[in-house]
């Protein structure tokens, strides 16, 4: 049973009552219902919000509840009427601030959950092995992981997690002109996904021939980082305004290099940028040996070294029997993933 708090609604309001029920759907949020101040007392403290129809308000401050942190009296008039007291809110003038306090109520007291990016130093580098590494650790780590796939040039990570196979599942495509809230819980629902992993990804057919609307990528990131306990983001090699979202949130940014001059001389042209829009870069150096070690790369890019990390035993063999990579805990990929999310704050806990 889920037991965490609830916004309240108190009103005895039939077609205020229906109003308020349909802007708590919208918001995509459950609520308590309270038709007497005796029932509204009881849910009063509990609840994270509480919006009163002014059929009950009266009666209610009789009551003398506590004072509420987020109070809202609502009332239904006409749409030309102007002016507001503080506090009261007119309905349907006032609809669209309704829903957003009903999304911020169950949102505002929410850590969001920790995020992890990954790019590579040029293409081909294995960014979306070590994304999919990351997602399976937070899997084995019993997280609600959210893959937000990025980059449209790539498979797919739904292709490597083997979780493709899901009928209409939603994507990129169909979220472009998303840019308010929504509730990572419903999205989620609609996604490819494993027992603990969500992955938004590009649906076959679809993306590649323009960057993410900057609009969609901030909306899906901050459902996931509300929503889930770990979001992972496999990110193109761009700095669109888009990905620059995505830049900006995350916690940990690692950057995926092989082991080779041409590797690194490409690495060298998205280094200082990278360090400017992520607050903390890594290099994940691969197949590191001889005289280019991984200190060296590293040291090049002028990045700390995340992990040296020595080829993946069986890789081909791995990928051609359509198995994610990363997914035995002891392999090199694998073992660094874990490591990396046991590092991470504690999740939330969720009820």
């Amino acid at each position: 049973m889920d037991s965490r708090p609830r916004p309240l609604i108190a009103t005895d309001d039939p077609r205020l009552l229906d109003d308020l029920l349909r802007l708590a759907s919208a918001a995509s949020v459950e609520v308590d219902l309270a038709r007497t101040v005796d029932r509204a007392m009881r849910l009063w403290a509990r609840a994270p919000l509480a919006v009163v129809g002014t059929d009950l308000s009266s009666a209610l401050r009789t009551a003398d509840p506590p004072p509420h942190p987020r109070l809202a009296v609502v009332c239904r008039g006409g749409a030309g009427e102007n002016g507001r007291r503080e506090g009261l809110f007119l309905l349907p003038r006032d609809e669209d601030e309704l829903v957003g306090l009903f999304s911020e109520a169950t949102e505002a007291d929410a850590t969001p959950a920790p995020t992890l990016a990954v790019v590579g130093g040029r293409g081909g580098a294995g960014a979306s092995l070590l994304t999919v590494a990351l997602a399976l650790a937070g899997e084995r780590a019993g997280l609600r992981t959210a893959l937000l796939d990025t980059d449209p040039l790539g498979c797919g990570a739904d292709v490597y997690l083997g979780c493709e196979g899901l009928e209409q599942p939603t994507g990129w495509g169909d979220l472009l002109h998303r840019n308010g809230r929504m509730r990572w819980r419903d999205l989620s629902a609609r996604l490819p996904s494993t027992s603990h992993v969500s992955v938004l990804t590009w649906t076959r057919g679809s993306g590649g021939e323009r960057p993410l609307p900057v609009g969609a990528v901030r909306a899906v990131l901050a459902s996931a980082r509300s929503g889930a306990d770990l979001v992972v983001a496999d990110l193109p090699r761009s700095f669109d305004p888009a990905t620059q979202v995505v830049l900006n949130h995350a916690d940990l940014l690692f950057v995926v290099i092989p082991a080779d001059v041409p590797s690194v001389v490409a690495a060298t042209r998205m280094a200082d940028r990278l360090r400017e829009e992520a607050p903390v870069v890594r290099a994940v150096v691969r197949g590191a040996g001889g005289e280019l070690s991984a200190e060296v790369v590293a040291g090049t890019l002028r990045m700390p070294l995340g992990a040296d990390l020595p080829p993946e035993p069986g890789l081909a063999r791995t990928l051609a029997a359509g198995q994610a990579p990363g997914r035995r805990p002891r392999s090199p990929l694998g073992r660094f993933a874990d490591r990396v999310v046991a590092a991470l704050p504690q999740p939330r806990p969720v009820p």
